[in-house]
């Protein structure tokens, strides 16, 4: 997976809803989250609680395309 963002960049990057910092989504953390429209990837929340999509490259950072969690 591609991300458009530099690691100095994503550092700054947080949550639109909650604040908190975002990561790199690993596998394991992607299992259950989905969304109407595709997505290669998606940067986290540190609880877990948020995930937004990457699409093409570039994070969605948009509360109303955040991840939905199944379950």
């Amino acid at each position: 997976m591609y991300l458009s963002v530099s690691p100095e960049i994503l550092a700054l990057l947080v949550c639109p809803v909650t604040g908190q910092a975002l990561h790199l989504a690993t596998k394991e953390e992607l299992i259950g989250w989905t969304a109407a429209e595709p997505f290669e990837g998606a940067l986290i929340t540190l609880d877990g609680s948020h995930a937004y999509p990457i699409r093409e490259g570039f994070p969605v950072l948009v509360a109303g395309e955040a991840l939905r969690k199944e379950g």
